[in-house]
């Protein structure tokens, strides 16, 4: 009997810990919910009932912390956007002065944990196919895009005056570089059976090879 009531009484505590999380936890909690949710069924099917369902959480949460579903699904593209840009910055922090050494660290983050995430890459699709017709998701997509290219930029500048590369312009190099990544990640995406992480990270140094054969060789690619 005692057994049966201290069973009841932890079920009781972890039930109320579950109602009464933390504020920020409990917005994670549900950012988390709708990436699942926008992977499985796409931007135009998640609803509040899916995100809940996904959580294990009322809808009446989802109410009380982002008052509707579209205030949720910018909070989403939000998080994973701050998200990319953390991993990117944190990755450069840990870099030399070395240019050649930052980018490969660019193309390193885009290709691990947390950012390529197969849910986190297709809630990215999901949200850029509606950039045209909702201006805020176009705002924070391209605040993101913005502050990476910048970045990108300067280190190809960088890159190409210490090698006296002759002819080549950092805008067209990091815009293909840019595009090579989309590229890949649509690929694991759609095509993950021929596709991964290792093989679209060895494309994109493929690409520093053959433009910045000064600074990366062949061993870059099994790095």
């Amino acid at each position: 009997m005692q057994y049966g009531l201290t069973y009841i009484g932890a079920l009781m505590n972890a039930a109320l810990k579950k109602r009464t999380a933390p504020k920020e936890e409990r917005q994670q909690q549900l950012i988390l919910a709708t990436i699942r949710s926008v992977a499985q069924n796409g931007l135009s099917d998640t609803t509040t009932a899916t995100v809940a369902k996904e959580a294990g959480l009322s809808q009446g949460i989802i109410n009380l912390h982002f008052k509707s579903k579209d205030r949720l699904l910018v909070e989403t593209l939000a998080f994973i956007a701050d998200e990319y840009r953390d991993s990117w910055e944190k990755a450069l922090s840990g870099t030399g002065d070395d240019p050649a050494e930052k980018l490969a660290a660019l193309v390193e983050v885009d290709f691990r944990r947390p950012v390529c995430e197969q849910n986190k890459l297709a809630v990215w699709f999901a949200f850029w196919g509606e950039t045209k017709s909702r201006p805020t998701y176009r705002r924070i997509c391209a605040e993101r895009d913005k502050a990476y290219r910048k970045e990108m930029i300067q280190v190809c500048e960088d890159l190409i005056r210490q090698g006296g590369y002759q002819g080549m312009d950092a805008e067209t190099v990091a815009a293909g570089l840019s595009a090579m990544t989309s590229g890949c990640w649509l690929d694991l995406l759609t095509n993950p059976r021929s596709m991964n992480r290792g093989q679209a990270r060895r494309i994109c140094m493929s690409y520093l090879v053959h433009t910045f054969p000064r600074h990366f060789s062949e061993r870059s690619l099994n790095a």
